[in-house]
């Protein structure tokens, strides 16, 4: 009886483990699918286009100049070199210097890390508040979407300069991320009306009723369901809200609008245009050509991919991915199955 008992205990962790690995073997599998159909694919798609291809490449130089040229180049300060070099006179400075003796391309090369975290803050900031915002009020509709879309309305319908000025005030922000947020403060509404119109139209989808009817909670359904269809849209859109952080970050650094605790390329724009005269002659416009190329190509990178992964939202090129996913699937099937037979 004894004997009976514990071979029983044993079926039955047995089974329970059996029914844990086959469920932790279809979640590894729905994580598989999700990124081979949402980020791999489109990934691939995007990547077809020689615009992605040369913005991704210009992003990555300056992800390597921010991060690791920094380590490598010295540092901007004053009377590091003769002063008001003009460009390739020496090595030491090949860009020139400034009146204090500067480098010109010491100040541009330490100004990219703190551009790329207000890049990335802000970007990041704007993109996941309208993600949230537009994805509820478009799934739940009624009261929280006439609330949620007038909330939005009014953030689109104060002017944004005025508002970073005030709030730039206030708050002197001196960390390069809550300047990039400070950037984006009311950025989000626009997307998030565009990602409502969207989420609309999917939370009338079969596979949605079917959740809703299987009693799946609503974020369960969110996230799952109507987020990873939005996805290709909200990443060109983060590329957007990146574009807008580097001329508006500039802009305001150019003003005098944000504290100069920071380094950035419109300091040297301000510096160039003040200081050096460089519209007026004199031979500095090199100090102010030099932050100029920087922010062009980088807003150049920005745009290119943005462009390039615009091509996910073509209908014929998803319709081309939608084929071979279900060739691919067909070529699965028929693999498998010899295996089967030889088990």
């Amino acid at each position: 009886m004894k004997h009976t008992e514990s071979e029983t205990g044993t079926e039955e962790e047995f089974s329970f483990g059996a029914a844990q690995s086959e469920v932790e073997v279809s979640t590894a599998d729905r994580l598989r699918d999700i990124y081979r159909e949402f980020i791999y694919k489109p990934g691939l798609v995007a990547w077809e286009d020689n615009r992605t291809r040369i913005g991704a490449s210009i992003l990555a130089v300056y992800v390597f100049i921010g991060t690791v040229g920094t380590w490598f180049y010295r540092a901007p300060t004053t009377n590091q070199s003769e002063r008001s070099l003009q460009p390739f006179q020496t090595w030491e400075a090949p860009l020139g210097t400034t009146s204090s003796g500067e480098d010109v391309l010491a100040m541009a090369i330490h100004a990219t890390p703190e551009m790329l975290i207000m890049i990335l803050s802000g970007g990041i900031f704007a993109t996941v508040l309208a993600v949230l915002i537009g994805t509820v009020a478009g799934y739940k509709g009624g009261t929280t979407d006439r609330v949620l879309t007038t909330f939005s309305d009014v953030a689109m319908s104060i002017p944004g300069l005025p508002l970073i000025m005030v709030l730039a005030v206030v708050i002197s922000p001196e960390r390069a991320t809550v300047i990039g947020i400070l950037i984006t403060i009311n950025y989000w509404a626009g997307l998030a009306r565009s990602i409502r119109s969207q989420v609309l139209t999917i939370r009338e989808h079969s596979y949605v009723e079917a959740s809703r009817t299987m009693g799946v909670s609503t974020p369960r359904i969110i996230f799952k369901d109507v987020i990873p269809n939005i996805m290709p849209y909200v990443l060109v859109n983060f590329a957007n809200a990146a574009r807008y952080v580097v001329f508006a970050s500039v802009g305001l650094y150019y003003l005098g609008i944000l504290p100069t605790s920071v380094a950035n390329w419109g300091i040297q724009l301000n510096n160039a245009y003040s200081r050096a005269g460089a519209l007026s002659g004199g031979g500095t416009m090199y100090q102010l050509v030099v932050p100029m190329i920087a922010i062009m190509f980088l807003a150049l990178g920005l745009i290119l991919l943005a462009q390039g992964m615009d091509r996910v939202f073509n209908p014929r090129v998803r319709t081309r991915l939608a084929g071979e996913s279900e060739s691919e699937t067909e070529d699965d099937e028929d693999a498998a199955a010899p295996t089967e037979v030889m088990t």
